[in-house]
């Protein structure tokens, strides 16, 4: 591995740190790069993140989901065993941080969950240049490019316009997809009311209490068919289910970078894909590790092949990770109904 980084049981760890980046299990120091349910666990004993990370995690996990939390600001800088620990953002979810470890002229950054494509909801990512990168590869096939959220947005929009009697139910992930969906709407001039299931509801208003200006949104409640012609954001695993019903024909539709697969649409009975990823697609993954400089390229999470041998095809030493604990990225959170 390198001088900065190595691959425990746990996860990525930092020797000379004395921490551990997203571990998969409780450890004794934990550096969380964002608050999705398979890099963020509870039961460590001290945790560094940013401060939305920090509350985000209290409001799932309660708040002695660890037993010593720190906060540190995006560029802030933290010696740890004599390296220099800074966050910077990654643009994937409100909080979302990429770790760079520097120490003895090398630098390591680990990207956790990232995008490049711009998001109403969080700040943008920042490139930062290293030595060592690590990379994620959730979309990692050239299959995946992602549209430009406006268009995917226009087509929800357009679909409203033609069936004006139906309610567009959108199945959006609790932390970071929900809340861009409303703030995608907002941008794109809708401005009635935005109707929430529950499991929504408590990071949506956290993230208005942190000034994201989402607008008009309310509980679903007890709320069926009154809502013909509405849109009503909730947890995927809702789309299929009895609670769905109260709508009586609604439309279905699924937010998601995965819903460039249709059989994935299928499998998560989406009328109405909409390809609204929080992830760097191909073409981003690819320029991403060009921009950064790095030699060395390890990939984790998701189609890890492919991307270490377009690497080697462009001169860059890459490696696998095969990391075990993690989702595939967009599903990380969908077992977080009760949660989120």
């Amino acid at each position: 591995m390198s001088d900065l980084l190595t691959l425990t049981p746990e996860g990525l760890y930092s020797p000379e740190a004395g921490a551990h980046i997203d571990p998969v299990r409780p450890v004794e120091k934990a550096i969380i790069t964002h608050g999705h349910a398979d890099h963020a666990r509870a039961g460590h004993g001290a945790v560094l993140a940013t401060r939305h990370t920090l509350d985000i995690m209290a409001i799932r996990y309660g708040e002695e989901f660890c037993g010593q939390a720190q906060e540190i600001g995006y560029g802030d800088r933290l010696n740890l065993g004599g390296v220099e620990v800074s966050l910077h953002p990654a643009g994937h979810v409100l909080g979302s941080a990429q770790v760079l470890l520097a120490a003895k002229g090398q630098r390591t950054v680990v990207s956790g969950d990232y995008k490049r494509q711009a998001d109403p909801t969080c700040v943008p990512f920042e490139l930062v240049p290293c030595d060592t990168f690590v990379t994620e590869a959730t979309f990692g096939l050239p299959v995946f490019r992602h549209p430009p959220a406006s268009e995917e947005i226009a087509k929800l929009l357009a679909s409203l316009e033609l069936f004006p009697e139906q309610t567009h139910l959108v199945g959006a992930y609790a932390l970071g997809k929900a809340q861009r969906v409303i703030g995608e709407l907002r941008a794109a001039g809708y401005s009635k009311v935005i109707y929430l299931h529950g499991a929504l509801e408590k990071l949506t208003a956290y993230y208005e209490s942190q000034g994201v200006k989402l607008g008009p949104v309310e509980p679903v409640g007890k709320r069926g068919k009154e809502l013909a012609g509405e849109i009503v954001l909730c947890p995927p695993g809702q789309l299929g289910d009895r609670w769905a019903r109260r709508f009586g024909d609604p439309v279905a539709a699924m937010a998601s970078g995965w819903m460039r697969v249709r059989a994935r649409a299928r499998q998560r009975g989406a009328e109405l894909p909409l390809i609204l990823s929080d992830h760097a697609d191909w073409d981003d993954l690819c320029r991403t590790i060009m921009e950064t400089g790095a030699e060395q390229i390890w990939v984790t999470h998701g189609a890890e092949d492919a991307l270490v041998h377009w690497c080697e095809l462009n001169g860059r030493k890459a490696r696998p990770l095969n990391m075990i604990g993690y989702d595939d990225g967009e599903d990380a959170d969908s077992g977080q109904v009760a949660n989120g």
